[in-house]
């Protein structure tokens, strides 16, 4: 089919196949501004490094590029220039004038940057966990326009999966626990477990299997070249029954779960399941020569030596290499940053310098945070590519590196000792929150040079509610030295009403220690809510307010906890009772702030999840993954349990504020009978308790209710002065 549409675009007098992405560009054009649509006019550029022009004639204005995503980052570029608009996850503002500005003198923009990554294996669970084709094409729009052109592709992976195992002799019950459910497809994908959240219908597998297909087509017509996944040895549990002769390793992720298995790479069986894998999945999803694989993701190797580590990658690349000569290994740099301690530089030069240079590209996954680039000798002369990961477990705080982001990927780019760095990408764990992070990022992709943060902010406040308020811009600047300091902390800090109930001030995976004093955000909340009582009213407005209120209230249950704490252990039941009834109410005004934004709505995460089951079992099924997975993340005694925490309406009054009632009940009980409370026991009762909610199925509502505005207006009449006296 592509060679006669080819032959079609040669005859009509067009000759480079970078015309054929055109077509997709135009239709995204129609997707983002259906009535500006005939307005504009797309060219082709010829073949080359990733390029754009933008001009003006005869009062349209002209967007080339060499391909499909080049052609829509000049679109984003005009939008972001011209008509000082903005598309984010979280608040668009598309609000063109009637009449287009034109464009005075012809633009061009050439990247310094031949890759530019998206995804992270995370964020296909914690945020992807339940998208159809609708959301999937929007992200995909969202990825052209930001100059995204090698995104992580790892949709549908099980049906190859199945099918490889299935014509191995596999039947569908031996099968049955190797399948993670839906929402912890990620760590089933990079060998960390088996089976838990399933079983998993082979009507998911199928229908997931043509989303894929749908998602490829998308990306390819725009001119990207996705990352699908590659075969490092994970093998299902009934393989030690079927071939009892295997040279299996079990390994242990050390999180709750069972051992997985691990086929030995010098068993003869690796090459051949790596070919054959790589096989079926090209004649299912076609491929551009990306392959993902991880070995040993957040699990030691059983052996740190150099030969080992060495025989060990060269093998998994030469089971890419029989399948595909052309094969490339696109390897997160993960493991390097979480265990230190096992890869130092003798482990990290074995398993790279086995595999050539130009066959293997490795990630920085979070660069932001640790540039790993920076003690490998960048990465022992690989190419490599510079990574924002800013978010963990899709946690809601307000919070990022802003002045290491604006600067670090250009300075990088400009040291010699970086030497094939030759990419910039976004690996979040999590998408839909900070936004300003992500648009800052991207900034980079057209440009070799450090971003002027002051000019920067100034331009995203005007493109994001279309005014050039001063306050709103005095606003962003104390964002900038407060919440997107990025000192002090890994990530963003959550607050103490998601943990699990504590007197202590922060659980294993509640984090509340704050990368800055708190009474320094105030002050952008005042002029939040002055600005809105000027008549700000965007969608990104409107999200930013309830987002800095949630965060200032958020921030107001630490004090309001050490209240009540120091009322319990001063045995005053009076003051205990005030403050502990404080505590249930900011979480309630919380719950009533964000149900007037679906950005933060429990009821939208269930119910997309149900309206893939087509039989009440499965709905349920979904259902179960869907609550577990931002609670407890395993059984009742996982020790991943609000890992990946939400500050959700919905969830906060019907989960987090329920705990909090239960141990305030057991503590006014102990003030009572003058017995100290028995914490263990209701650690135990707790965790029943949460494994009982994972398993309840219940309607929350899926569409906002309230003004966002008045109810941010108010909550900030009834606790600024309060905040003030803390």
């Amino acid at each position: 089919m592509k060679k006669l549409l080819c032959i079609l675009f040669i005859f009509s007098g067009i000759h480079t196949y970078a015309q054929l992405k055109t077509t997709a560009a135009y239709d995204l054009i129609g997707r983002i501004v259906p009535d500006k649509k005939t307005s504009f006019i797309v060219e082709a550029l010829p073949e080359q490094k990733d390029i754009f022009e933008i001009e003006s004639r005869n009062d349209k204005i002209i967007l080339r590029g060499n391909n499909g995503t080049a052609i829509a980052s000049a679109l984003y570029y005009y939008l972001d220039e011209y008509c000082h608009c903005q598309i984010t996850w979280n608040g668009t503002n598309l609000h063109l004038p009637a009449k287009l500005p034109v464009v005075k003198e012809k633009i061009q923009r050439k990247t310094p940057y031949e890759y530019r990554y998206y995804l992270n294996y995370c964020t296909f669970n914690y945020s992807m966990s339940w998208w159809d084709w609708e959301r999937w094409e929007k992200e995909i729009d969202w990825m052209a326009l930001h100059g995204i052109n090698m995104p992580l592709a790892i949709t549908g992976e099980e049906y190859t999966w199945y099918l490889v195992y299935k014509e191995m002799g596999f039947t569908d019950q031996e099968l049955a626990g190797f399948f993670s459910g839906p929402a912890y497809t990620a760590w089933f994908w990079m060998g960390n477990l088996d089976g838990w959240g399933g079983p998993l219908p082979l009507s998911w597998i199928k229908s997931h299997a043509a989303l894929q297909l749908k998602i490829l087509q998308r990306a390819r017509d725009l001119g990207m070249k996705p990352v699908l996944p590659a075969f490092t040895g994970h093998v299902p549990p009934a393989f030690k029954e079927k071939f009892p002769a295997a040279k299996l390793k079990a390994t242990n992720w050390k999180n709750g779960f069972a051992d997985t298995y691990i086929l030995d790479s010098e068993d003869p069986q690796f090459a051949l399941i790596g070919k054959k894998f790589l096989e079926v999945q090209t004649k299912l999803y076609g491929t551009d020569h990306l392959y993902s694989a991880d070995t040993f993701n957040e699990n030691e190797p059983p052996s740190n030596d150099s030969l080992f580590l060495s025989k060990l990658s060269a093998r998994i690349y030469d089971g890419m290499k029989q399948a595909d000569t052309a094969a490339v290994w696109v390897m997160q740099g993960w493991l390097f940053y979480s265990d230190r301690k096992f890869w130092g530089s003798p482990q990290i030069a074995a398993l790279l310098n086995a595999v050539p240079d130009d066959k293997m590209i490795l990630l920085d996954l979070a660069a932001e945070i640790e540039p790993v680039w920076k003690r490998t000798a960048a990465f022992y002369g690989k190419p490599w590519i510079w990574n924002m990961l800013n978010n963990f477990g899709g946690n809601v705080n307000l919070f990022g590196r802003m002045d290491g982001v604006a600067a670090d990927p250009a300075l990088a780019l400009k040291d010699t000792a970086s030497k094939r760095l030759s990419g910039i990408g976004l690996t979040m764990e999590a998408i839909e929150q900070n936004p300003v992070m992500y648009e800052l990022m991207m900034q980079h992709t057209w440009q070799p040079d450090p971003i002027l943060l002051d000019d920067w902010l100034s331009k995203y406040v005007l493109n994001r509610y279309g005014s050039n308020d001063k306050d709103l811009i005095k606003a962003w600047q104390i964002l900038r030295r407060t919440v997107y300091n990025g000192q002090l902390i890994r990530d963003g800090a959550e607050s103490i009403i998601t943990g699990r109930p504590t007197l202590d001030s922060t659980t294993e995976w509640t984090r509340t220690k704050l990368n800055y004093n708190p009474e320094e955000l105030l002050p952008a909340w005042d002029l939040f809510i002055k600005a809105s009582a000027k008549g700000e009213g965007t969608d990104g407005f409107r999200y930013d307010v309830v987002d800095i209120t949630r965060q200032a209230l958020a921030n107001y249950a630490q004090p309001l906890q050490r209240k009540w704490v120091n009322a319990f252990l001063n045995r005053d039941s009076i003051a205990f009772l005030t403050y502990s009834r404080q505590f249930i109410a900011l979480i309630s005004d919380m719950d009533r702030l964000l149900t007037t934004r679906k950005d933060f709505m429990l009821g939208p995460w269930l119910s997309d999840a149900r309206k893939w089951g087509n039989t009440n079992e499965e709905k349920a099924l979904y259902e179960r993954n869907a609550r577990d997975l931002i609670t407890l993340w395993g059984d009742a005694n996982s020790p991943l349990h609000e890992y990946s925490n939400r500050q959700w309406s919905g969830l906060l009054n019907d989960f987090y504020s329920q705990r909090w009632q239960q141990f305030f009940h057991m503590l006014q009980l102990s003030l009572r009978s003058g017995t100290p409370p028995d914490f263990n026991g209701f650690n135990k009762r707790i965790s029943g308790w949460e494994w009982k909610w994972v398993n309840e199925q219940k309607v929350f509502p899926v569409y906002p209710k309230g003004k966002s505005i008045a109810v941010a207006q108010e909550l900030y009449r009834k606790y600024r002065q309060e905040f003030a006296l803390r």
